[in-house]
């Protein structure tokens, strides 16, 4: 029996402070779930207290320890899967084998990458007469989505344990039940009583008093641009490091060499998973401006094939988007592409064909749109396409680099050398070409206003890591 109404603190279920909550309800029914008590500063002071004082041991582990608790984890979180993904299912609304599948597997995946990298990580390196050291950077607060939300925890959890800090997690309030399975995960798992905290809230309040407390040494935070700068801003008062994963306008640029049928195809099965609630999300295709009207027929042929609905009934493809508030958003931002004078080809305004209620979006696709358009510039999360035409190869990488975004691109042409030299030129954290996908054990980030640091693998790892230098510890080398 899940407890929603408490918090993980000192290795403990305990009552919170206050007696604030929240409602969790079902996108695809509108419907209130369960109540989810809220937290306060008080209790993130507790929290702080306790990874502090287990801080001071839990720094000073073994490697081996370390390893042995990550395999813990990943054993008995295989145990679960099906229940975490179900749980995903529920309060994001992800089709069900999507969210046991691609949701609660993807913390598998980084459970068992940073393991193997934990195996070997050179934590000490000789220059001279000089080790350097690389130690854990100590408490880390840590806030996490709800669009991908086991997989944004596993990432910052597994590497921040094995570096040896410690931690206090706050999940999104909309999907906060895999990060309660997770923390009971952890108790099992046997770890020490502070090194893992858990506090449910909202940003407002628990973020912000994570984000300003003194004695939290690093923030990782995934989510919007607005609430990263927020964050950043707080942050600075106490000189934290913070490591931030953020928004995203990515480009799919497809070259006029390329086989349109299976670019157009790789767009949009990347774009409507997740119903477009996808950092990464490729929402700008940038195709040849001569060949839009094709372009935008393959589109409108594909989209209007997707299944929308429950997401437990066979053989859907999209359910709803996560809230209210996202469905509002969404469909203001598909007002605006009519209002702007962009070409609807399918899609638009109001509920699917067969739902009445719940928060689902039509897959919309708009074509003849250009980078000035308010559905180029911002990011929309949901499941609507922007069409944009371009001259020629030069023309395409200037739209594509023309955002305050930088997470990801992705590039399809006839030749993968060709779409290799283009994406040197993409402004970007990570580029996809030619459909490929990015493996677990690749760095995942972005540049300009996407975020900063790095996420996975080796670098995920070295993300909670201070670098020392002690002098004079051994003899220089001979010249």
């Amino acid at each position: 029996m899940i407890n929603r109404m408490q918090f993980y603190i000192d290795g403990t279920w305990i009552d919170p402070v206050g007696t604030k909550t929240a409602q969790t309800v079902n996108p695809a029914t509108g419907e209130e779930m369960y109540e989810l008590a809220l937290g306060s500063q008080a209790d993130v002071d507790k929290a702080v207290t306790a990874a502090r004082r287990a801080f001071d041991s839990f720094s000073q582990t073994r490697r081996e320890q370390r390893m042995s608790m990550l395999q813990n984890i990943l054993e008995i979180y295989k145990g679960r899967t099906k229940e975490i993904g179900d749980s995903i299912s529920d309060e994001i609304g992800a089709p069900l084998a999507m969210a046991e599948q691609k949701q609660a597997g993807s913390a598998i995946a980084h459970l068992a990458t940073t393991l193997d990298v934990l195996k070997n990580y050179p934590f000490e390196e000789r220059i001279d007469s000089t080790v350097v050291v690389r130690e854990p950077i100590g408490v880390v607060g840590m806030i996490t989505p709800w669009n991908w939300p086991i997989n944004q925890i596993a990432c910052k959890v597994a590497p921040a344990l094995a570096a040896g800090c410690t931690m206090i997690l706050k999940p999104s309030e909309f999907a906060p039940t895999c990060a309660l399975i997770f923390a009971e995960i952890l108790h099992e798992a046997g770890l020490p009583k502070g090194v893992f905290n858990l506090i449910n809230g909202l940003g407002p309040e628990v973020g912000a008093a994570m984000s300003e407390h003194r004695d939290i040494d690093m923030i990782s935070f995934t989510g919007s641009t607005r609430a990263g700068i927020d964050v950043a801003r707080r942050a600075a008062y106490s000189i934290k490091r913070v490591s931030q994963e953020l928004g995203g306008k990515s480009p799919f640029i497809v070259l006029e060499d390329a086989d349109f049928e299976k670019a157009v195809s790789k767009c949009i099965a990347t774009l409507f998973q997740n119903s477009g609630q996808s950092c990464d999300a490729p929402s700008r295709l940038i195709v040849p401006k001569s060949r839009m009207t094709e372009i935008a027929r393959i589109t409108k042929t594909i989209a209007d094939k997707y299944r929308v609905g429950s997401p437990r009934a066979p053989g859907i493809q999209m359910g709803p988007v996560v809230h209210r508030g996202q469905w509002d958003k969404i469909q203001t931002l598909i007002q605006k592409g009519i209002d702007e004078g962009a070409t609807l080809v399918t899609g638009g305004l109001g509920l699917p064909e067969g739902t009445d209620k719940g928060f689902y979006v039509r897959p919309t696709i708009f074509a003849d749109v250009t980078n000035e358009m308010t559905i180029a510039r911002e990011e929309i999360f949901g499941p609507v396409l922007a069409i944009i035409g371009a001259t020629d190869e030069d023309d395409a990488v200037r739209i594509a680099n023309d955002t305050p975004y930088g997470l990801a691109a992705y590039v399809f042409s006839g030749s993968t050398e060709r779409a290799r030299t283009l994406a040197r030129r993409i402004r970007a954290g990570t580029l996809y070409l030619q459909g490929g996908s990015l493996d677990s054990s690749a760095p995942f980030g972005g540049y300009k206003q996407s975020g900063n640091g790095r996420e996975w693998g080796r670098f995920g790892l070295e993300d909670y890591l201070e670098v020392k230098s002690v002098a004079g510890s051994l003899e220089a080398k001979q010249s």
